[in-house]
């Protein structure tokens, strides 16, 4: 649940504009970050210098490695899944020399693996669901003490099939988030 959110002090991220189009939202702060951990932390910073928000919210698609998730899911845990240092003693995921090895938010959710590619085949990193942006998000967020929020729509099955259900489902989300913003609003 969010807490506290109105669209003057709150910032919404999205990887793509086809994902959440800014016209269904026209009074909130929605930056489009563009797809991967690199732009989305850069964006991050920079929106963050313009907007300054007390909230910072990241939408977008996902995909799903537990079977049981459809639709619009709450994310609190984020690890990077395509971190992977084993070579010198480290569990695929952790960063190195950092003290948290997981970022996790006190609201319920689920667990996000994000990673610089797009899955289609079973994964080391053990999550609910993967996807591109929210770890640089999350981790940017958690830093600098701001309250933060991550939703994702189930786009696909993180599978073979996982490019043809993203292209088709990437926009049926946008409606389902807008009405859980609407729901908490202040």
């Amino acid at each position: 649940m969010i807490k506290g959110i109105n669209h003057k002090n709150s910032l919404i991220i999205v990887a793509l504009e086809r994902e959440l189009p800014q016209k269904l939202l026209p009074n909130w702060n929605i930056v489009y970050s563009g797809v991967g951990k690199v732009n989305a932390a850069l964006t991050v910073a920079k929106a963050y210098n313009t907007y300054k928000p007390s909230t910072i919210i990241n939408y977008g698609t996902a995909g799903a490695l537990n079977s049981n998730l459809k639709g619009l899911v709450s994310v609190n845990s984020f690890k990077q899944r395509d971190m992977d240092v084993t070579a010198l003693g480290f569990k695929v995921g952790e960063t190195p020399f950092e003290k948290n090895k997981t970022i996790k938010f006190n609201y319920d959710g689920f667990s996000c693996g994000t990673g610089d590619n797009f899955v289609i085949s079973k994964q080391t990193l053990k999550t609910d669901v993967v996807d591109m942006e929210a770890y640089s998000i999350a981790k940017f967020c958690h830093l600098n003490r701001i309250n933060f929020y991550c939703y994702k729509y189930i786009s696909d099955n993180a599978n073979n099939e996982a490019a043809n259900d993203w292209e088709e489902n990437i926009q049926n989300g946008a409606m389902d988030f807008i009405k859980t913003l609407e729901s908490n609003l202040k």
